[in-house]
């Protein structure tokens, strides 16, 4: 009988010590969630850096600019790095999501791209301009067309206009409302598109090369890493945005993007 106690009392023990080298496992993860480039690819770079603070960095790709949120407030993910900071201010407001920004770590400007014409002079009356559907997205893109000389926004829009918002169309356009990351395929059927730096550079697209039109650097819209309201804090979070604050993302970004599709941030 001894010896049955003695064999449950060891079984238990290294059930236990079992148990809990999986918790301390699990508590040593961090899962991210990022729109593929420029965002996965940094988050690929400070993997090992990472795993030098004992976290084990797992990277999750999505497509689309919905998704990565609602998974972040599902607990599925940890944190996301696609979005700017207005974007998840609407976000959370639209969803009732209590996401909050981490760090800011670049900035990818968008631009007026053409297949059909070299120049912004060379836009025509009535063209037609494909923009991002999304509400922060889509007044983004209203406010370039406005620095450029196209169109007069209410001054009360700000930065969630539409093209209802506009009180002065210069030369007629005609827009199309489309999902962000479709704006790229739909280029060829339309005189000119405005298009996110994360979907344009996978596209082929340099902003300062092939741009008709390109954001300032001024802009507000830097990329941020989100987590929940509260988490912020978190060690493995402070470790992340430390890690993608460096100089070694610093030399990526130059090196990879030297025609000012990204900017760093930091």
């Amino acid at each position: 009988m001894k010896k049955i106690l003695k064999v449950l009392f060891a079984l238990l023990v290294a059930f236990t010590i079992l148990v809990g080298c999986k918790k301390e496992k699990a508590e040593n993860v961090l899962v991210v969630g990022a729109t593929p480039e420029p965002h996965a690819e940094m988050l690929k770079l400070v993997v090992d850096d990472l795993a030098k603070e004992g976290i084990t960095l797992k990277v999750i790709e999505f497509t689309d600019y919905v998704t990565p949120n609602e998974a972040l407030e599902s607990g599925q993910i940890d944190a996301n790095f696609f979005q700017h900071l207005p974007y998840m201010d609407s976000f959370n407001q639209e969803k009732g999501y209590s996401l909050v920004n981490a760090g800011g770590i670049h900035i990818e400007p968008v631009a007026l791209y053409s297949k059909k014409i070299n120049s912004i002079e060379s836009l025509q009356e009535g063209a037609t301009i494909a923009i991002p559907n999304d509400p922060t997205n889509e007044g983004r893109a209203l406010l370039l067309l406005q620095s450029a000389g196209l169109i007069v926004l209410d001054e009360s829009a700000g930065i969630t206009a539409t093209p209802l918002n506009i009180i002065e169309n210069i030369k007629k356009l005609k827009f199309r409302e489309i999902e962000a990351a479709s704006l790229p395929r739909v280029l060829n059927d339309v005189d000119a598109a405005i298009i996110n730096g994360n979907y344009a550079i996978p596209a082929g697209l340099s902003a300062n090369k092939d741009g008709l039109f390109v954001e300032g650097s001024d802009s507000p819209y830097v990329n941020i890493i989100a987590v929940k309201d509260g988490k912020a804090g978190d060690s493995k979070i402070k470790a992340l945005i430390k890690a993608l604050q460096s100089d070694e993302i610093k030399g990526f970004i130059e090196n990879r993007y030297p025609n000012g599709e990204v900017v760093i941030a930091f």
